[in-house]
């Protein structure tokens, strides 16, 4: 007989995201007893639910301990396990960067994308959803930032192809914008301070992003054998 841990999980499964505001998600994240038959059942399989509430979606995730039988198959440690190549993998990071530290900073001062002015008591309010704050980037923008460092615009046009297939963006035209996985793939507090005066510290150079990080984190996303460990970036139900 079918219940409600088995559907979720189920769905989790087919569906590889679900909303925050889905009747069985909210009881995931609500009810303990619950959520622990949820957690046991995933455990047994090696996946844990991962979520954060910076974002409207959830998923699923290897679990830490069953990581190194995963991606360290045959003596090399795969950096994902969605078929990106090592620049896909590094466009999926400065997309990850110029879209999700922005919006969380924009989430944490409780701003709207349609903001214009000081709202003086807007930290009273709840945590704004990722859809109100998560604002995008401009194709033609990214194209003149990065495009010689990402492959060129062929190269580019096809990691965005891809990107957009799995779930981690979605575009409209000029402007690309956060899929449902984008903001669950990253280990922030981990890779914030690496990316922000690592990386892309050209970038970033004006800003001063304040980014509070959720837990749990997770896993790795795709499948480039030459490429080099890319430590703890989450996937979805694809890990299964």
């Amino acid at each position: 007989m079918n219940d409600d841990a088995q559907i979720l999980i189920a769905r989790l499964l087919t569906h590889q995201t679900l909303r925050r505001d889905d009747k069985l998600v909210k009881r995931a994240l609500s009810d303990e007893q619950f959520r622990q038959e949820v957690d046991k059942r995933l455990l047994d399989a090696g996946l844990k639910l991962l979520d954060n509430v910076y974002a409207d979606h959830v998923t699923l995730a290897l679990h830490r301990n069953v990581e190194p039988r995963i991606f360290g198959a045959k003596d090399v440690w795969q950096n994902n396990n969605f078929g990106l190549t090592r620049d896909g993998v590094a466009l999926l990071v400065v997309l990850w960067a110029q879209i999700i530290l922005p919006k969380r900073e924009r989430q944490e001062t409780h701003q709207h994308k349609e903001d214009d002015q000081t709202d003086f008591f807007g930290k009273d309010k709840p945590l704004p959803r990722a859809e109100d704050t998560s604002i995008g980037i401009s194709y033609t923008a990214l194209l003149a930032d990065f495009g010689d460092k990402l492959g060129k615009k062929t190269r580019m046009d096809m990691n965005l192809g891809v990107l957009s297939k799995l779930g981690f963006i979605e575009r409209r035209g000029d402007l690309i914008l956060e899929g449902p996985l984008l903001d669950l793939m990253m280990d922030t507090d981990l890779l914030k301070e690496r990316i922000i005066n690592g990386a892309l510290a050209d970038v970033f150079k004006t800003s001063n992003l304040q980014v509070v990080v959720p837990k749990p984190q997770a896993v790795a996303p795709a499948n480039d054998p030459e490429a080099e460990p890319q430590p703890d970036a989450s996937t979805g139900a694809e890990n299964t």
